[in-house]
């Protein structure tokens, strides 16, 4: 493997946005994607819509070129969708990260990240790791919500280790 940093990243990036889509088929219904219950000021599918705006924004548009225009206020505006729309958006989103990573090698995760975030310059290699560990967080969040609003203790099968690459000797 020539690329051991970008594959990392790219494989539990992409392992998480399987996740968060099996996260979004397991609710009951397309409404449950949108309930709000005490303490929980997004459900769902604003989380959803958040993680695929965020990072085709950040990895596809910012580091793959593919011209996404992010509107964050909708993202968190937005609802209604189905399981159905929510689902396709991230695997739109699975399909331009993995495009954009291909086209990345580790020495450009060595160099400064293209936008400065918050008045910083960071090392895109930092800057990947923190939007991976931004995903698992949300991820975190969401599968919560659906096992609370469904009084479910089913997994939906995240953090599988099996999608990790394995150890070639």
């Amino acid at each position: 493997m020539s690329n051991p940093m970008v594959s990392a990243l790219r494989t539990v990036m992409l392992r998480e946005l399987r996740s968060l889509e099996r996260e979004i088929s397991s609710y009951p219904d397309d409404d449950s994607l949108w309930t709000v219950r005490d303490g929980i000021s997004n459900p769902a599918g604003n989380l959803a819509l958040h993680l695929a705006g965020n990072l085709r924004h950040f990895v596809g548009a910012t580091l793959g070129a593919t011209g996404y225009k992010r509107d964050r206020d909708s993202e968190f505006s937005s609802k209604g969708l189905s399981r159905a729309q929510v689902s396709a958006l991230i695997n739109v989103t699975i399909l331009e990260l993995s495009s954009t990573f291909d086209k990345l090698d580790d020495e450009q995760l060595m160099h400064e990240y293209p936008l400065v975030l918050q008045d910083r310059n960071v090392r895109t290699l930092d800057f990947l790791t923190h939007l991976a560990v931004h995903l698992s967080y949300h991820l975190g969040q969401i599968d919560y919500h659906r096992r609370l609003l469904t009084k479910s203790s089913i997994a939906a099968d995240t953090m599988a280790i099996r999608e990790l690459t394995p150890f070639e000797r």
